[in-house]
């Protein structure tokens, strides 16, 4: 028996509701097989970031090769990344292993508010990893760093895609779910945008939506699912996780990554 496969390079999120945590939860659901290569171990919990402790760079591209050189995988999906060194290596090693679509969810702030990039790894990104992606799924706060402008609408986001796109990537979803009336997501693929209109839910914070979204959207595409498609079941998903978000510990809610794929 043959199962779609999907490696997570992502951090580590000890309170299981973002990070590798959230991928490898989110893929089981899309009855994908999940492989992950942790680049950081956190200490969190629904309150916030207590610790992050980066991991060598020359470990990070072990795990990556020792993954793909035995399963290989059917998309790589990238997440928080830390370091200019550990974007670098990543690039790298994604460019030896090239194939699988790329997904890359450009982790640069917790829902906390606590910082997940450092400043210094921002040129690395935009210059060594968005070229390799096959989608970048910023958040208005990450569409306004990547895009150097102000996202606060709809039309922004459209400009933001379309100057994020020249930047190297295939395709960018600016992803609408802090807009103030909606949460409408924007793709740019190069020859035309597409809307993925969504009303917001209401109800408590919910820390890892964004993890779960794009490795929703990696999960079909390891499915063979077209990427409209893709988006629009991940979209379904994350909304089901959201409307059904677990409050398990004192502070933001978790999503309901057993909420249904399908």
């Amino acid at each position: 028996m043959t199962v779609p496969k999907a490696l997570t390079i992502a951090g580590s999120d000890s309170g299981g509701g973002a990070g590798i945590q959230a991928d490898l939860k989110t893929f089981s659901a899309f009855e994908v097989f999940g492989m992950s290569a942790v680049t950081a171990v956190t200490a969190q919990n629904s309150l916030g970031v207590l610790g992050v402790l980066d991991l060598p760079p020359e470990f990070v591209a072990r795990q990556i090769d020792a993954v793909l050189d035995d399963f290989g995988a059917d998309v790589i999906k990238t997440g928080m990344l830390a370091t200019k060194d550990i974007v670098g290596v990543v690039a790298g090693r994604l460019r030896a292993h090239r194939g699988a679509p790329v997904v890359v969810d450009p982790v640069m702030v917790a829902s906390s508010g606590d910082p997940l990039l450092q400043p210094a790894a921002h040129a690395v990104l935009v210059h060594e990893l968005l070229p390799l992606a096959t989608l970048v799924t910023p958040n208005l706060a990450e569409a306004t760093v990547l895009a150097d402008m102000a996202v606060d609408s709809e039309t922004d986001m459209a400009e933001a895609a379309r100057r994020i796109a020249a930047l190297g990537p295939r395709a960018v979803l600016v992803k609408g779910g802090h807009l103030k009336d909606s949460a409408t997501d924007v793709l740019w693929d190069g020859r035309a945008l597409t809307r993925f209109p969504g009303e917001r839910v209401e109800g408590p914070e919910v820390h890892g939506t964004g993890c779960t979204y794009s490795a929703a959207i990696a999960a079909g595409l390891a499915r063979g699912r077209g990427l409209v498609d893709a988006i629009t079941d991940a979209k379904r998903y994350v909304t089901l996780a959201i409307r059904g978000a677990i409050q398990a510990g004192r502070g933001a809610a978790a999503p309901r990554h057993f909420a249904g794929a399908r």
